[in-house]
């Protein structure tokens, strides 16, 4: 009885700060996941630049991959596919990806697979819920991204709401640099909201109009930077806890009323996160309690598969290589790529 081959996907990933590569094996194994993350360089100018990110992608690219291959220990000859990252993202660090992607797949023959990032984030449940199949109802919440999804199939999605201004974490980020935490703002302000409390201030909760599944954050973003100007000019001590609790509360109220809200009108019975807000404690303890109270199977990827990580482009890749997906050599960088576009 012939038995199934084993399939490889090599996974490269740089859409952002991170420089990243995986050796993945038959879709859900993964066999190594290395990551050069660039934050503490970043932190310097409180946030991500573009132009020195792209620099040490390059510094770092050829040595993520010949780590991944070696942690993995698989050849380049034994490797099925080349998956990466094309977009969305920052288009001079994709634009690095990219290209050593297509290097690979030309000197050695290998199908080359172009993966869309959120696809990627999508695909990070399938690492360890083996169990999790489409469809489901996903939410991705990241620095870059806020995105309510509809898994069809493996590949397949229907965009139900996303962000009309700030994603949520971007939100994060400014609101903690507003009160003085500075850069990541997301596990600073997960942090410090422990000893806040999140009733403490009443920020408001924003509503698309005409969409019960878009989100907005600018407004929100602003009534905190709002309530903090008032404060200094009234001389008022800001208790910083009870602001990031407060502001984490209302953004994780809109997640999930909106998320829960659309499992249930869809009628689904499994929803999963993914991004790298999903690794905030209060935002899955939030969905864990209503997903309980609803009878709803919830899933979600260990922190190391939530931030932008090379694993999840190579689980991504291995289901569009099964697909019969293969991109071209003509294949670019493409910053603003939109869900189930190609």
């Amino acid at each position: 009885m012939q038995t199934r081959k084993d399939i490889f996907i090599l996974a490269i990933e740089s859409s952002c700060d991170e420089t990243a590569a995986s050796v993945v094996k038959n879709g859900r194994e993964v066999l190594s996941n290395i990551i050069a993350s660039q934050i503490e360089l970043h932190t310097l100018y409180g946030g991500v630049v573009p132009e020195i990110a792209s620099r040490k992608h390059i510094e770092k690219i050829n040595q993520v991959i010949e780590e991944a291959l070696q942690e993995a220990d698989v050849t380049l000859e034994e490797i099925t596919a080349i998956a990466v990252t094309y977009g969305p993202g920052l288009v001079g660090a994709l634009l690095v990806g990219v290209s050593a992607a297509k290097a690979i797949s030309f000197a050695t023959g290998k199908p080359l697979i172009g993966v869309h990032h959120i696809e990627g984030h999508i695909s990070a449940n399938f690492i360890e819920n083996k169990e999790l199949e489409p469809p489901f109802v996903c939410l991705v919440v990241s620095g870059g991204h806020t995105h309510l999804v509809i898994v069809r199939d493996y590949g397949e999605y229907e965009i139900l709401g996303y962000t009309r201004d700030d994603a949520a974490g971007e939100a994060f980020d400014k609101v903690a640099r507003a009160i003085g935490l500075g850069y990541p703002g997301g596990p600073k302000i997960d942090r410090l909201s422990r000893e806040g409390n999140p009733e403490a201030i009443q920020f408001p909760r924003a509503k698309v109009d005409g969409s019960g599944y878009d989100f907005s954050f600018s407004g929100l973003k602003s009534a905190v930077l709002n309530y903090l100007n008032s404060c200094e000019m009234k001389g008022v001590e800001v208790n910083r806890a009870d602001v990031a609790a407060s502001f984490q509360k209302a953004v994780i109220d809109v997640l999930v009323d909106h998320s829960v809200n659309a499992v249930m009108e869809y009628g689904f019975d499994r929803f999963a996160i993914a991004g790298g807000v999903a690794s905030n404690s209060s935002l899955r303890a939030a969905f864990e309690a209503e997903c309980a109270a609803r009878g709803i199977a919830f899933y979600h990827p260990s922190p190391i598969f939530c931030t932008d990580n090379a694993a999840m482009i190579g689980v991504a890749g291995y289901y569009e290589y099964q697909r019969g997906t293969r991109s071209g050599y003509d294949l670019n960088a493409v910053p603003n790529l939109r869900l189930g576009e190609r």
